[in-house]
């Protein structure tokens, strides 16, 4: 582990124990006595009170990271606890904690696609890529590049620095092979057509999934897979189980969609499901409007959290909706969580 990353990991510990602390109420515990007596030399006895055995609490406190925007798509910043509803599986939750966060540490896995459709769109991907990280990445965060085609190529692993991840952008070339995220992960000897579901899996699981925090996925992509053996669903699923949000810049260029379409369908089921935004770049003119959208997405956040009523460790997926007081508001977060399995 890096120092970065132990940097970042006992930050995540100190922001738990803080959540965790709040509803400390919720657990009676047993006083230790002010003094104690002295040594005896008489043999030692078993207690006989049940109320002075220690006990445990097993608590599961879980952290939405909430978006609110109005009917004109404009951030609302000034709601406050009361403001919010949490329902999961349709029964109502009590919101424990309640914060509107600014800095919060941010991982970022950053998906270049470099297949063919994408030769004249790619230089203005890069550049803009290259100002959304400048603009959006703070101390503390981290993010790594990977170009996928007809295989997922690592180009930038993990660094805050923005000038290792601008090198790895510019290194990003149409359908040319490189290091694949993890050897051997997803072999293909055959390889056939732009693996998109399965980039996301991989950076997902092999990526994001030992990270702490706020954790976002941003693909600049048609949408379009023709390779991947990676189900839609799958790659869906890995994203909520190690609570990455899908961001999708659906980039079309023009002479291609007439000829393979588009992948809308898909770049929106993605970022719905995951509690992300799918933003529709209808020309390269309008990706740095695109990515102004997400520096506001990311750094405009609040953080709710509760301790569900469902306390069974099945390791079920459970639906979560969140609901604001605000007329005409729209709420972006994720649609849900993995239980834990015991």
């Amino acid at each position: 582990m890096t120092i970065g990353q132990k940097h970042r990991a006992l930050a995540a510990a100190a922001f738990v124990a803080c959540l965790a602390a709040l509803p400390a109420a919720r657990a009676a515990r047993p006083q230790a006595p002010q003094s104690q007596p002295p040594p005896s030399t008489a043999p030692a006895q078993q207690p006989t009170e049940r109320a002075q055995q220690p006990f445990k609490v097993q608590v599961s406190l879980i952290n939405l990271f909430v978006t609110v925007r109005d009917k004109h798509n404009a951030i609302i910043g000034d709601l406050a606890k009361n403001d919010f509803h949490i329902f999961e599986d349709g029964q109502e939750q009590k919101v424990e904690f309640f914060s509107k966060e600014l800095n919060l540490p941010l991982t970022m896995a950053i998906l270049v696609d470099t297949s063919g459709s994408m030769q004249r769109m790619l230089p203005a991907e890069q550049e803009a890529a290259g100002s959304f990280l400048e603009r959006v990445m703070i101390k503390g965060d981290l993010a790594a590049v990977i170009s996928f085609d007809k295989d997922s190529d690592l180009l930038t692993d993990f660094t805050g620095s923005k000038a290792e991840l601008e090198r790895g952008l510019n290194r990003a070339r149409i359908n040319e092979a490189g290091p694949v995220i993890t050897p051997g992960t997803v072999p293909d000897r055959n390889p056939r057509g732009t693996v998109f579901y399965e980039a996301i899996y991989l950076a997902a699981r092999e990526k994001l999934g030992s990270e702490v925090g706020r954790k976002a996925i941003i693909a600049l992509t048609d949408a379009v897979d023709e390779g991947s053996r990676i189900k839609l669903d799958e790659c869906i699923e890995q994203a909520q189980r190690v609570d990455a949000v899908v961001h999708v810049l659906l980039i079309a260029d023009p002479h291609y969609y007439w000829v393979q379409g588009s992948g809308a369908g898909v770049a929106h089921k993605i970022s719905e499901e995951t509690g992300g935004r799918m933003i529709e770049v209808k020309s390269e003119k309008n990706l740095p409007k695109a990515f102004d959208q997400l520096v506001e997405e990311l750094r405009s956040q609040y953080v709710l959290g509760y301790y569900p009523s469902n306390g069974a460790r099945d390791g079920r997926f459970r639906k979560v909706k969140i609901e604001v007081t605000r007329p005409d508001s729209k709420v972006l977060a994720r649609k849900g969580y993995y239980a834990p399995k015991e």
